[in-house]
């Protein structure tokens, strides 16, 4: 077994506290949650709403995979924080599962949480596997 390596993504949004994008060991790769914030607009306002902000999620995940090069097939597990349980859930899955491919649905596990960094509504974090 190797050692891990650590991985930060230029494109990908400024980390919101000490950690890499993603880590590597023996072909899994772990991808940090990614909060609802812009690549290269630190301080630009979130996205307003669930929905608006799983998307900027989604899309900041994809942007770290890409700079892994992986795609959403290579993800064998997702956790999804939410802050709001009960309002969000179904939103938030309705935007999350428009990601992938009907029946390639990784493992995930869903959990609400009484708050997130910069005040986000959800965050979502990977591990995906090379072939």
């Amino acid at each position: 077994m190797s050692l891990p390596s650590f991985h930060m993504i230029d494109a990908a949004p400024q980390p919101v506290a000490t950690f890499s994008h993603a880590s590597e060991v023996d072909g899994w790769v772990f991808l940090t949650g990614q909060m609802p914030t812009w690549p290269g607009e630190p301080d630009r306002p979130l996205p307003e709403g669930i929905e608006a902000q799983t998307r900027r999620v989604m899309d900041n995940l994809l942007i770290v995979l890409d700079g892994m090069k992986l795609k959403l097939e290579n993800v064998a597990q997702a956790r999804v924080y939410i802050t709001d349980f009960e309002r969000d859930y179904a939103a938030m899955n309705q935007v999350y599962q428009s990601y992938f491919a009907e029946g390639k649905l990784p493992a995930r596990t869903c959990i609400g949480v009484t708050g997130l960094a910069v005040g986000a509504l959800v965050e979502i974090d990977m591990v995906a596997r090379r072939q």
